[in-house]
């Protein structure tokens, strides 16, 4: 097995924290309180596309677990699950800024349930 040397780049632990970090916004994004609603709108369906996929990608990868062993699956459980989920939630908590942000534009203050 190859060996990791410390002070590399590491893109994989990269992308983990930058999936969990829920502020961490797009390239050129900028922040929902500056936008327009043309710019508003335009992020919305960014994210909502993101989200749509990643909920794929994570009922995929639980299909796929049901044909693994119970070591394989745990190992995937423990790995890849958590990594997904923490991605779809980040675009989830974003789609909710972007979904505020236009109902606001529009007049409508938006109010969670």
């Amino acid at each position: 097995m190859k060996k990791v040397l410390p002070g590399k780049a590491r893109p994989d632990i990269d992308a983990a924290v930058r999936g969990g970090d829920w502020a961490q916004a797009m390239d050129g994004e900028g922040a929902p309180e500056n936008a327009t609603l043309e710019h508003a709108l335009y992020w919305k369906q960014i994210y909502t596309e993101i989200l749509a996929m990643e909920e794929k990608v994570l009922a995929r990868i639980r299909q796929l677990m049901t044909t693994q062993s119970d070591q394989g699956r745990r190992e995937v459980e423990l790995t890849n699950v958590p990594v997904v989920v923490a991605q779809a939630e980040r675009f989830r908590q974003r789609l909710g800024y972007w979904e505020t942000r236009v109902a606001e534009l529009n007049g409508h203050p938006h109010h969670e349930t």
